[in-house]
């Protein structure tokens, strides 16, 4: 076993980092199950767009990207011819963030994935080669810049150029696109960056500790293990199933009765507060709104109202606005 310098001869493999990026397979899983239920409108509200859900989707892609940084320390692409392997994984990458983008181009034409996880993976993958060999104090530094770089980009005003289309991948303007999945290089890069200073310095330590030889035994153990060590198919395969797994059901259950009403809610309050009414009136005008429409068999989580139903909704939201006290 290699017990070697942060700039020395590569570490060998180590189970426990397969291990980490299985547990965040898992939980990135999750969190697409939790979206999922949501978008097919199997949960009353989708929790994966909630902040908390929102904060989870968030951990979980910097958790993913800190392990792309340290897996770059473990390869040490370019020592000892160790190119190959490198340049075959970016291809792989590269070819499945393109195919995502493909697929969801048709899939979801309005919020088409152009700058996922997986293109970031993959450019943020040769950008961090100098920060392998260079000073760790200026790798440091340079995450530290990169995580900040949105909020240094908006204290300093940013130039409408960077909300070109053409640039929206370095996430640095105003506008934030409309897409399934966006992981521009700024903040994101920044995780890569600082997982290639902590694989740097902690990397060797680990691999000569007896955390560094454990070797899962476990049935969920080893399955985590197995996944992380193929974390781009498991990555590209589970979305698909849970997907087809979840129309299924879907299709025999129907949507939630309660599917979409958070969201009506929050919407017809928002629309009341600016037609003038007061934040109690609207709060107890939403509540009765949906209440009415349920009674009247009017409640559709999807929408779909004909033009008499319409009327009808329209007629009932203006009696609870008035018995409210809206005016």
């Amino acid at each position: 076993m290699h017990t070697p310098s942060s700039t020395s001869t590569p570490i060998r493999r180590l189970a426990v980092v397969d291990l980490a990026r299985g547990v965040a397979l898992l939980a990135m899983a999750l969190y697409h199950l939790t979206w999922d239920l949501g978008f097919l409108r199997l949960t009353p509200e989708n929790l994966a767009l909630t902040p908390v859900g929102r904060a989870a989707a968030h951990g979980i892609a910097g958790s993913f990207l800190v392990l792309v940084g340290i897996s770059l320390v473990l390869a040490r692409p370019g020592r000892s011819g160790r190119w190959r392997p490198y340049l075959l994984r970016l291809a792989r990458i590269a070819a499945a963030a393109g195919a995502i983008s493909l697929a969801t181009v048709f899939l979801f034409p309005n919020s088409w994935i152009f700058f996922g996880i997986l293109h970031c993976i993959a450019v943020a993958s040769v950008l961090a080669l100098p920060a392998l060999v260079a000073p760790l104090p200026l790798v440091g530094l340079a995450a530290a810049l990169v995580l900040a770089g949105p909020h240094l980009a908006a204290l300093a005003g940013s130039p409408a150029l960077l909300d070109a289309p053409g640039l929206l991948f370095l996430g640095l303007g105003a506008t934030v696109p409309t897409t399934n999945d966006y992981v521009p290089l700024f903040p994101w890069f920044g995780f890569v960056l600082a997982g290639v200073g902590l694989g740097r310095v902690a990397l060797p330590r680990l691999a000569a500790s007896a955390i560094g030889t454990i070797a899962p035994r476990g049935r969920a153990g080893r399955l985590a293990t197995a996944a992380g060590r193929h974390s781009l198919a498991v990555y590209l395969i589970h979305q698909p199933v849970l997907l087809g797994l979840l129309y299924g059901v879907a299709a025999l259950a129907g949507p939630h009765p309660r599917a979409g009403e958070a969201q009506f809610r929050r919407e017809y309050r928002a629309n009341c507060a600016e037609a003038g009414g007061g934040e109690a009136a609207c709060r107890v005008a939403a509540r009765c709104v949906v209440e009415r429409l349920r009674a009247e068999g009017l409640w559709r989580a999807g929408g779909g109202f004909s033009a008499e139903e319409q009327g009808r909704a329209i007629a009932l939201s203006r009696t609870c606005f008035r018995e409210a006290g809206g005016g």
